[in-house]
């Protein structure tokens, strides 16, 4: 809505433009009217818009032509003014003054005219039959009104038309010509139904309407009003109310006759409740508000928007087999004016295996790659599902902007449930096989799609935890790319020009300090020796690498996971050697089996060796004990209870 409104008055002379605004400002005819009055600004706690107005006069005799068209250019709304004795004033109206107001603008961009015919007093009947032609003829006319400065007869309510012209305007809702809502509002309400349809079958029964009439008016809609409301739908359209409730047809029908009635503000109402300016676009300022990521910081899904997102996944799997099919994806992204998710996004998430439709955790998963890579991009797909409304906060709560890296290289690990790898290697190498091989894809089970994404996204348990692992095919580093957590260095054992490729770009990612894995890949096939100076393997030691992770996606049982989870590993905890990792994953296997034994003499002994080494990192080694049910055995040793607590706290 506008914050204010510039009102311009405009007319033949003697018709009582001066008079008007001077009897509006000092409540009473004046004695003596100068020719052209000051501009005045109405505060805004005075108008029944609660907007300041500005109400601007203009006169032959003191200004010039090009004044006045400076004046129409900043006028949000002009009152053209007649004399109901004069009627000269009236035929200049089509042939002067609307000509005039809108040369140079096409039908969407003309400022509203309110036609107002004044000295109403001088006659004893109504002359609207005069004007009202005008107002068929010319459709930025939106309101006739007689008035008279000298008795005061509607004076403020030219005014409230004007204002309401403006901060509501009938132009971006509804042909006049068509006497039809106009094709843009008509999708607008379709996407409003689709939101407040929280039961998705395609009405809104009288529960989702009372839902719908709170949230817009702040009231409950009573139930003598439903079922009038109800009635006059039932007769004027042919399907619009069913056994349920409201059809699409009967809802666009109820806001049509609202906009028919003049109640414009109603409907404008409803369109700012669900985000809409004035020129029924979604106000995306909301999307940049109060999002700041400072440098080192990453964006994660909240809980609220991993709840949303959850509800609005079970509202569309119709027929609950926890995947969406083409039928029911292509209806919840009906509330989109284009399709939000790209073609590829098959190959980037996890699929069902026949058919490839999306399941819940590669629902998920795509949206946490999206907060994550485009936050912006996020927050304005979730404000056109309807977040704010339905989870009844700010669009900002949806998103997470977690702590610095650096803050995550000091402690030895990381809070951040998302970690992104960047996948490097020479053409050829099976980067592309090694993103599917991670959704679940191998060559006994290849995904079935035309387009193939260099991202790819799934869960992955580091030490109990579910983590989230991006991973980006790239040839190599790239400045302009978002810096990676780990970096995944894929060379072909079957070609002796790979591993060189993965040599120099470890230079690279060394001087950036990321951690880095070399993955030997295609190892089905025969290990020809690689034309580099140094083996992988040696080249590993010299550079304080974990050895070469000997990988093959020709496979007829499911994928192996142990190279992604090492990845989420490396990426979660930063300052771990591959040494210590080893060591760590000892310690988890030793101490799982000490508690399960009930040797808790041992299992102290263990942290005391163990503990300080590792600091903060081997708390994670109780989250993951924990979660096989050996919490409350622990926790009833009371040698234990000092080292729990500080691991806890410290986190």
């Amino acid at each position: 809505m506008r914050k204010d409104v510039r009102i311009l008055l405009v007319g033949e002379r003697h018709v009582g433009k001066t008079s008007i605004i001077m009897t509006l400002v000092n409540e009473e005819f004046p004695s003596e009217v100068p020719a052209c009055a000051e501009e005045v600004t109405i505060p805004a706690e005075v108008t029944l818009e609660k907007v300041p107005t500005h109400i601007v006069d203009y006169s032959e005799v003191e200004q010039t032509e090009e004044t006045l068209k400076e004046e129409l250019n900043l006028a949000n709304a002009i009152c053209l003014i007649c004399a109901v004795n004069d009627e000269q004033s009236f035929e200049k109206v089509s042939t002067k003054w609307i000509p005039l107001i809108n040369h140079k603008m096409n039908e969407d961009e003309r400022v509203p005219i309110i036609l107002v015919a004044n000295k109403s007093d001088v006659l004893d009947h109504s002359n609207m039959d005069t004007i009202l032609p005008l107002m068929n003829q010319f459709p930025n006319i939106e309101v006739c009104i007689e008035c008279s400065a000298k008795t005061m007869k509607n004076i403020s309510e030219v005014f409230h038309y004007a204002q309401k012209a403006v901060l509501h305007p009938i132009s971006p809702l509804y042909s006049i010509k068509d006497k039809e809502l106009k094709p843009k509002c008509a999708e607008v309400l379709a996407r409003i139904f689709k939101i407040s349809d929280i039961d998705n079958d395609g009405i809104l029964n009288d529960q989702e309407m009372d839902s719908f009439q709170q949230l817009c008016f702040n009231t409950p809609l009573l139930p003598k009003t439903v079922r009038e409301v109800k009635k006059i739908v039932k007769q004027n359209t042919t399907s619009g109310i069913s056994k349920k409730g409201f059809t699409l047809q009967g809802f666009i029908y109820l806001h049509t006759s609202i906009v028919q009635r003049g109640r414009h503000e109603t409907m404008w109402t409803v369109l700012r409740t669900f985000g809409y300016d004035d020129d029924l676009e979604l106000n995306e300022a909301l999307v940049d508000s109060g999002l700041k990521i400072p440098l080192g910081c990453t964006t994660e899904l909240s809980q609220s928007a991993d709840l949303f997102l959850h509800r609005i996944f079970n509202k569309h799997d119709q027929d609950k087999d926890n995947a969406l099919n083409p039928v029911e994806l292509q209806d919840l992204f009906s509330v989109f004016p284009c399709p939000p998710w790209d073609p590829e996004f098959q190959s980037m998430v996890h699929t069902t295996d026949d058919n490839c439709w999306i399941t819940w955790q590669g629902f998920i998963a795509h949206w946490t790659l999206t907060a994550y890579l485009e936050p912006k991009r996020f927050l304005k797909h979730l404000l056109f599902l309807g977040y704010p409304l339905l989870m009844e906060q700010e669009l900002s709560t949806a998103i997470i902007v977690t702590k610095d890296k650096k803050i995550d290289l000091q402690k030895g690990q990381s809070q951040r449930n998302v970690f992104l790898c960047r996948v490097v290697g020479s053409r050829g190498a099976g980067k592309s096989s090694f993103l599917q091989t991670f959704l679940g894809h191998n060559n006994a089970k290849p995904l079935h799609s035309d387009h193939h994404s260099i991202y790819a996204i799934n869960t992955v348990q580091v030490y109990g935890q579910d983590k989230y692992l991006l991973l980006h095919e790239s040839a190599q580093p790239n400045p302009a790319d978002v810096p990676c957590d780990v970096a995944c260095l894929l060379y072909d054992v079957n070609d002796a020009q790979s591993f060189r490729h993965c040599a120099n770009v470890h230079k690279i990612l060394k001087h950036d300090g990321v951690r880095c894995l070399v993955v030997a890949c295609k190892s089905d096939l025969p290990e020809l020796r690689q034309d580099y100076w140094s083996s992988p393997a040696k080249f590993c030691r010299d550079n304080g690498l974990p050895p070469p992770v000997p990988f093959s996606c020709v496979c007829v049982e499911a994928p192996a996971q142990d190279v992604f989870v090492k990845l989420a590993t490396l990426a979660a905890h930063p300052t771990f050697s591959h040494k210590d990792f080893g060591l760590f994953r000892w310690c988890e296997l030793k101490l799982s089996y000490l508690v399960s034994e009930g040797q808790f003499q041992s299992v102290w002994q263990l942290i005391e060796v163990f503990s300080p080494p590792f600091e903060q990192s081997f708390a994670a080694i109780f989250d993951h004990v924990f979660s096989y049910g050996h919490i409350q055995t622990v926790t009833q040793n009371s040698r234990m209870t000092p080292f729990l607590c500080s691991t806890w706290l410290n986190e």
